[in-house]
């Protein structure tokens, strides 16, 4: 495993990095510097990661701390959108997948030109 790899593993670890990153106090690549130089150091770390006082943040908690911060009609009103492209998708298509709204081809004949 190369040293990136092992970075993606310690950030999946601390998940609090990414909250520096989305509020453009930190980015991944000086996150990275800091762990090319230091490895997992958490004496490095001290400043980004703080002690968790024997709680652990699991995925349900990211995730419940994540919803909350979503504006939720912001959310319903591109669910709106999407589904009216879905519903002129479907539309299109069953329009075009019936054959009887299809009328045939009649080749023009040959020796007719321009509407004689």
């Amino acid at each position: 495993m190369n040293n990136k790899d092992k970075f993606k593993n310690f950030a999946k670890l601390h998940p609090e990095l990414i909250t520096y990153v989305e509020n453009d106090k930190m980015t991944w690549q000086k996150f990275y510097e800091i762990y090319d130089i230091y490895g997992e150091d958490l004496t490095a770390w001290q400043e980004f990661i703080k002690p968790q006082n024997n709680v652990d943040k699991s995925m349900p908690n990211i995730i419940s701390d994540r919803l909350k911060n979503m504006d939720m009609n912001s959310i319903e009103e591109h669910i709106k959108t999407a589904q009216k492209a879905l519903a002129l998708v479907s539309e299109l298509t069953t329009k075009n997948a019936n054959p009887s709204s299809i009328t045939p081809k009649v080749p023009r004949p040959i020796n007719k030109f321009f509407e004689d």
